[in-house]
């Protein structure tokens, strides 16, 4: 969306007032405090998403719910990347009938990225006709007119057809971590990967406004916060639509300049907008986390040509050259899909040789997953799931040895950790150093949640880091 319509936008934060006034007063005649729960699928994307949610639901008079059970108002906020995702939580939804039937005042809605889909607004209109409203990607400003129709008018309603992707600011926010934030610079996608669903239930890219996304987070460092994470589905791509003379590097330049003891990651990156300025901003500004989340999918240029992801193995290759040679202490973790179609074995061989050059601290890796509507979904496939899951088998046992080989090499270091939880059982507090590895340590420092520390590394797992404060 272009930036003289987003104004005019935000000003339906205004029109849903009067919404939230008549839910508040609806609320205030029952007996008790109602309460609202909200589950999350999928992304951090997502994630985010329900914050809004959730501030809206408490600006509206609910409380929270430590659990299902007690809830007035369910919220599930789904996903649709992959298959396994939609049917958790179809699933979950079945489990609230008998919710339903125990509480005559619950309200139950679906919202996200899965119900964007009307092949599952359908199932949701004939197999679960207990849910109450569903609503698109899009939607989030407008939680208090969706609640108000289904309290005043007592039925079902779907907001998922209206295709009107702009930004609206101001929506409350009530953040699940008081040390970490999330911040969402962009929305949708223009990438059309074949095997994606994003830019059919989250629309086309637009960005935020560059003062709006620097005022946010000036009050999240102004509260405390200490670790800013910035969101889109491809932040590399930040300004490209709806933010005249920024681009993502520009935006994190700006960032860092603001005063305070922070830090910033960001994700997620398309390979092919990773610009030599970014890496150099990255590299002179101390402030942006060691880490680098690339996701490749695949080490086959020619599977890479079918999946419509507009760079070769030799360009990538290039990329994270640039990266390790600007920042030699880089952390960069990718995603993989095992077994998309027309995959031969040479093709998985050339991804496990990439990753083994490239020596990943962690690979999120999926069995592909065919996506409705997508162009993947009609592509011949006649790899079998025994074969797909050997394939998969063979991917997580190399990237074990490599990451042993990595985490091993870490003993006797000194690091610097953002200590996010307190001590366990076993009197192991836990937090993540600059590369977003995962620590586990001792320490006889006192109050240092939410504060960094130097932990000396003494022994380490696959998945972690452990040792001591010095």
């Amino acid at each position: 969306m272009a930036n003289s319509n987003l104004s005019e936008n935000t000003a339906d934060i205004k029109n849903q007032e009067k919404y939230t006034s008549r839910v508040r007063t609806i609320l205030e005649k029952m007996p008790f405090a109602p309460k609202y729960y909200i589950a999350t699928f999928g992304c951090q994307q997502n994630e985010a998403d329900s914050e809004r949610l959730s501030g809206t639901a408490q600006s509206l008079g609910y409380v929270k719910a430590e659990n299902l059970e007690d809830a007035d108002l369910i919220i599930f906020n789904t996903c649709a990347v992959r298959e396994h995702a939609e049917l958790r939580a179809l699933s979950k939804t079945g489990q609230l009938k008998h919710l339903k039937e125990k509480n005559k005042n619950l309200l139950i809605g679906l919202w996200g990225c899965m119900v964007s889909q009307e092949k599952r607004v359908e199932d949701i209109k004939h197999k679960y006709p207990y849910v109450d409203f569903v609503a698109g990607t899009n939607m989030l400003h407008r939680l208090p007119e969706i609640l108000c129709d289904c309290l005043e008018n007592d039925r079902r309603r779907y907001y998922v057809d209206e295709l009107d992707y702009s930004i609206v600011e101001g929506v409350p926010v009530e953040r699940e971590d008081k040390i970490k934030a999330y911040v969402s610079i962009m929305y949708g996608c223009d990438n059309f990967c074949t095997y994606c669903v994003v830019p059919y239930v989250r629309g086309r890219e637009r960005s935020r406004k560059k003062e709006d996304i620097l005022n946010e987070v000036r009050s999240l460092v102004s509260d405390g916060y200490k670790e800013i994470t910035l969101l889109g589905q491809n932040v590399n791509s930040y300004g490209k639509k709806g933010e005249e003379n920024c681009d993502f590097a520009t935006l994190v330049e700006e960032i860092c300049k603001i005063d305070g003891d922070f830090t910033l990651r960001f994700m997620t990156s398309h390979p092919k907008d990773v610009s030599d300025r970014l890496i150099e901003v990255i590299k002179n500004n101390p402030k942006v986390e060691r880490h680098f989340h690339l996701p490749v999918q695949s080490g086959s240029t020619r599977i890479l040509k079918e999946m419509n992801r507009k760079y070769s193995r030799e360009g990538y290759l290039e990329t994270v050259k640039k990266l390790k040679s600007a920042i030699p202490d880089i952390v960069l973790t990718t995603d993989i899909i095992v077994g998309f179609p027309g995959e031969t074995n040479e093709d998985f061989e050339e991804t496990l040789s990439l990753v083994k050059e490239v020596g990943y601290d962690s690979v999120f890796s999926f069995i592909y997953s065919p996506r409705p509507g997508t162009p993947a979904s009609k592509m011949e496939d006649d790899t079998g799931d025994g074969e797909k899951t050997e394939r998969m088998s063979k991917l997580l046992s190399l990237h074990r040895e490599n990451i042993t080989a990595i985490n091993k090499s870490y003993v006797g270091k000194t690091v610097r950790v953002l200590c996010e939880k307190g001590a366990d059982e076993k009197g192991f507090f836990t937090g993540r150093t600059s590369g977003f590895k995962l620590v586990k340590f001792q320490s006889q420092k006192g109050d240092i949640i939410g504060k960094y520390v130097d932990v000396k590394i003494d022994s380490f797992g696959e998945s972690l880091l452990r040792g001591k404060t010095e």
